[in-house]
């Protein structure tokens, strides 16, 4: 119809209505952002998406139709860019579609600019032949990139790099050279490789431009190294000039120690040992004026702060030179003092014997064991460990009621890191205020080390003494004397002992606990305890008390004593001085000393700080501590070996008898070591070039001589009977070796440091006594020796005493008269088992010379033999037709062939067995004999002729009971039990 209608006009009329439709009614539409990338030194952007401007107003699809001229209203006359300075310009190159582009104005510079944005809009060609009433399309925004073209080389920063090193040093990196790139992309700016062109040098440098040696440099061999160094950009571009780099070498000089071995062993007993026998202080030739330096042995870690002999504290008291009236009250558990049994203990420090309280243990020392009335003067001293812990009051030692009032009479107890002691007067006729509670503020009560301390109490006045140094009470109170009362009291360790009264004390009000029951214990303790002693009626003198707390172990110079400064403890000590040569000499005469026989083994850790003073008075030169360890090694422990008679028989008149019976009447006690020597090469290699050469070493054992502080004797089996049996040992000879003893019904202890002579001469002492030995047959004992409070334990040795009980008075005094026979003797390893010599029990055995005599001696002894046979097959006889005529007087008579009091030879040691070999004729018979020595132990023991109670008062019996046996052995010298 329109179409129909467009026809049928005239050309004017087609004209008008044209125009009318042609009116400019719509703006150009453009994208709303452009991104476009355009490389520097060229025009064209390149621009996503395409720059394409779009009308309504264009008739485009009517045209051909129509077959009429197109208006303008319709076509895209320009794009305008908006901006300051923008170097692109946009242009049309369809009016009719709006296609367009951007393009630069002038060469670009990506390293002046690397990015532009800026706005655009779109316009038409608006009405009529002019143009007039155009249409703007909206702003869109134009981002243009521009890039890169490697166009620049790298240059370095600087024209030329110096560094420094010092000889014989390998740097992670001597010196760092650097060059830029002008390129604006990430890709041309960065260098990615620098390259060292001098040839044959020894360094190397990495990307990042480090230099470092590839070896140590040496002084003498070069002084400076000049190397060319160039850059390469990730662009493969190279630097346009390379770069001079000088490395210069100087010889070593810093201050420090020289000649310090970090390492240094320490062999227990071979005294004092030279720690920097060749250290010197090396200044590099600054101008001093004063050194000092500091060196600290590190022993904390060990035992109670570092190596103390571990004997029980009153052996340590007596040692130091402290009188009589010591007591021990944390002493190691034993069958007489078995307060302590339960209480945990630290044992990985060489016997010291620590106990450890956590808080909820105590325990009660015995009655009797500490005097109740502390008026005299007396001390109190203790090893103490303890933390912050809680701000409640933590009780030592505390000396309280048993029932009703819950008193504490004297007290030492902790509270707020303070070390407080309550002395609490009995009642007097002056009811006055005196002084009751002393307290001393010590940072040594919470810091959680090993800590000693002596309280000297003599009334008004105590002070105490840690670690050697006195500190007085900064606050002492007062109160009135105790009430009298018949109240018996509780001495306590750990805790407070209180009934559960509710009562308050007179010092304080003690709470019940919240889970019920009977309150026992109160203000527990929680840290570590060792050697609890109170000594009544003297003073600890300085000088005991500094024994006691001295080290074994420490630091030691033998110098004049003016330039050097000890700590107590000697663990550390200072060097003052302003000339180097002699400082070297003081320093090079520092030992380190451990004068304990058996040292605990393990690292001391060294520590030299050192301070250099110049002429200004300031520290000019900075000299690094020097830090080290002495190891101490294992010492070879000592093997406690006892020996002796192991079982005997006495008449029980001699139980019976005011002296009894010596129990240890041929005891020996020897101490032996065994250590490794190296052997000797040159007569391996003369025995026999086969043998294996690394075979360097061989064991010996020697004996050494040191102290012992215990032995104990307990009795197998039944508990001594107090009414008709008692050990019993001479006083007055303990007291003249400063030896203690104790005695219970399980045996008896003696204590105190001694020689093992004068331990022997005691234990000879001893004596087992027994009035009522009608139903006794057999009593052992068993006797156990250590040293160091248990570090190093004997082996047991059991003693077995028969009873013989005697028909008649005759009969008994004609068996007393030959009881020694009857003794078993076991020696030591050094004395001959291998049996009884007919002519002396202690020499060789003696092999005839000749077989000629051997015959004559034994044929003379055959015939011998048969004559006594016949002679005792007649005794025999007559003595039997005696007993049927004397009936029950002969009954009672004793046949010593049946005497059974025996100890089973197979018992003796290996390395006694080892010494009995060499005797031995007929070893193969020994071996037989010992696989069927349980089997054999029953007949042994009914027959004396083959146990080794044999002995030549029954040669005679012996021989007419085993004529052939005793004929083969007495011609070879030999103990008939050593082939039964």
């Amino acid at each position: 119809l329109v179409r129909l209608i467009f026809s049928s006009l005239t050309l004017a009329e087609k004209l008008v209505l044209i125009h009318m439709l042609g009116v400019n009614k719509h703006k150009p539409w453009i994208e709303t952002t452009y991104h476009g990338i355009v490389t520097e030194n060229d025009d064209k952007v390149l621009l996503d998406p395409p720059l394409i401007a779009l009308d309504k107003d264009a008739p485009l699809r009517y045209a051909e139709s129509f077959e009429v001229t197109l208006t303008e209203e319709g076509e895209i006359c320009g794009f305008r860019i908006h901006g300051q300075n923008v170097p692109f310009e946009a242009v049309v190159l369809d009016k009719s579609t709006g296609e367009g582009v951007i393009r630069a104005k002038d060469k670009l510079d990506c390293e002046l600019q690397k990015e532009h944005t800026f706005t655009i809009q779109a316009y038409d060609c608006g009405e009529g032949p002019d143009g007039a009433n155009m249409k703007k399309s909206h702003k869109a925004t134009v981002h243009i990139q521009v890039n890169d073209i490697n166009e620049y080389s790298p240059v370095f920063k600087e024209k030329s790099y110096k560094a420094t090193v010092i000889e014989g040093k390998k740097y992670d990196s001597i010196l760092k050279v650097e060059a830029v790139d002008a390129d604006c992309s990430f890709q041309f700016s960065q260098i990615c490789n620098y390259e060292i062109v001098t040839p044959d040098v020894p360094f190397t440098i990495d990307k990042d431009g480090f230099i470092k040696n590839t070896e140590k440099l040496s002084y003498g061999k070069e002084r400076m190294y000049k190397l060319t160094v160039t850059a390469y950009d990730c662009g493969k571009n190279r630097a346009s000039e390379d770069v001079l780099v000088k490395i210069s070498v100087k010889p070593t000089c810093k201050p420090s120690w020289q000649g310090f071995n970090k390492r240094i062993e320490y062999e227990p007993g071979t005294g004092s040992l030279a720690l920097f026998p060749s250290m010197h202080l090396e200044t590099c030739d600054e101008p001093i004026t004063s050194i000092r330096a500091s060196i600290e042995l590190e022993t904390n870690h060990i035992g109670k702060g570092c190596d103390r002999d571990t004997y029980s504290e009153k052996s340590l008291h007596k040692l130091c030179g402290a009188s009589s009236g010591t007591v021990e009250l944390l002493p190691a558990p034993s069958s007489s003092a078995n307060w302590t049994v339960g209480l945990p203990t630290d044992n990985g420090h060489d016997s010291d014997q620590v106990f450890e309280f956590n808080g909820t243990q105590a325990i009660k020392v015995p009655n009797g064991m500490v005097s109740t009335s502390l008026k005299d003067p007396f001390t109190i001293s203790v090893w103490m460990r303890h933390g912050p812990g809680a701000h409640e009051k933590e009780t030592i030692l505390c000396n309280s009621d048993k029932t009703e009032m819950n008193r504490h009479h004297y007290s030492l107890y902790v509270h707020n890191c303070r070390l407080i002691f309550l002395l609490r007067q009995e009642p007097s006729e002056a009811e006055n205020y005196k002084p009751a509670e002393f307290h001393w503020k010590l940072d040594q009560v919470c810091d959680k080390e090993w800590h000693h301390y002596v309280l000297n109490v003599e009334f008004p006045t105590v002070s105490v003494f840690v670690d050697g140094t006195t500190f007085e009470p900064f606050l002492v109170t007062e109160d009135y004397p105790l009430h009298a009362s018949k109240i018996e009291t509780q001495l306590t360790i750990g805790a407070c002992w209180q009934e559960n009264s509710g009562h308050d004390n007179d010092t304080e009000t003690v709470s019940e606990p919240s889970s019920g029951g009977n309150a026992r214990m109160a203000q527990f303790f929680r840290g570590n305890l060792a050697g609890l002693i109170i000594r009544t009626g003297k003073l600890e003198n300085k000088k005991v008390i500094d024994c006691l707390y001295t080290c074994k172990e420490g630091l030691d110079v033998q110098l004049p004593e003016e330039v050097v400064e000890f700590n107590p403890n000697q663990s550390s000590l200072t060097v003052e001085g302003d000339d180097i040569d002699a400082f070297d000499k003081v320093m090079q005469h520092i030992s380190y000393l451990n004068s304990r026989q058996f040292p605990t083994p393990g690292i001391r850790h060294l520590r030299i700080s050192t301070t250099v003073k110049c002429f200004n008075e300031e520290s000019c030169v900075t000299v690094p501590d020097a830090e080290g360890y002495v190891m101490v090694l294992q010492p070879e422990e000592p093997k406690i070996s006892l020996s002796g008679i192991d079982h005997f028989a006495r008449s029980a008149a001699e139980f019976e008898s005011q002296e009894g019976v010596t129990l240890f009447p041929e005891l020996r006690i020897v101490s032996t070591i065994t250590r490794e020597v190296e052997a000797d090469t040159e007569s391996e290699a003369a025995e026999g070039a086969d043998d294996d050469p690394t075979v360097q070493e061989t064991v010996v054992s020697e004996e050494i001589m040191h102290n012992l502080d215990t032995c104990e004797v307990t009795v197998v089996g039944d508990e001594l009977d107090g009414e008709h049996e008692s050990l019993e040992v001479d006083m007055s000879q303990l007291q003249q070796r400063s030896l203690e003893m104790s005695s219970s019904n399980m045996g008896l202890v003696i204590t105190g440091v001694n020689t093992m002579a004068n331990y022997e001469q005691v234990l000879h002492l001893i004596r087992y006594k027994n009035w009522h030995t009608e139903a006794l047959f057999d009593r052992k004992f068993k006797l156990v020796c250590s040293e160091l409070n248990g570090r190093y334990i004997s082996n047991d040795f059991k003693v077995e005493v028969n009873v013989i009980h005697t028909a008649s008075p005759m009969e008994h005094a004609n068996n007393a008269m030959v009881q020694p026979n009857f003794i078993n003797p076991v020696h030591h390893a050094s004395v001959d088992l291998s049996g009884h010599n007919l002519v002396n029990a202690h020499q060789a055995s003696v092999v005839p010379s000749a077989a000629t005599i051997v015959i004559v001696v034994c044929v003379s002894f055959l015939v011998f033999m048969i004559i006594l046979g016949v002679f005792r097959i007649r005794a025999a006889h007559q003595r039997t037709m005696r007993d049927q005529e004397n009936g029950k007087e002969n009954e009672m008579d004793w046949d010593d062939s049946a005497l059974t009091i025996t100890v089973n030879p197979m018992e003796v040691k290996p390395h006694e067995r080892k010494q009995n070999k060499k005797r031995l004729l007929f070893p193969k018979a020994q071996n037989e004999a010992n696989e069927s020595a349980r089997g054999l132990n029953i007949f042994v023991q009914e027959d004396s002729c083959l146990s080794e109670s044999f002995n030549y008062s029954l040669l005679l019996h012996c021989l007419l009971k085993w004529p052939i046996i005793y004929l083969v052995l007495i011609c070879f010298n030999s103990h008939p039990a050593v082939y039964r």
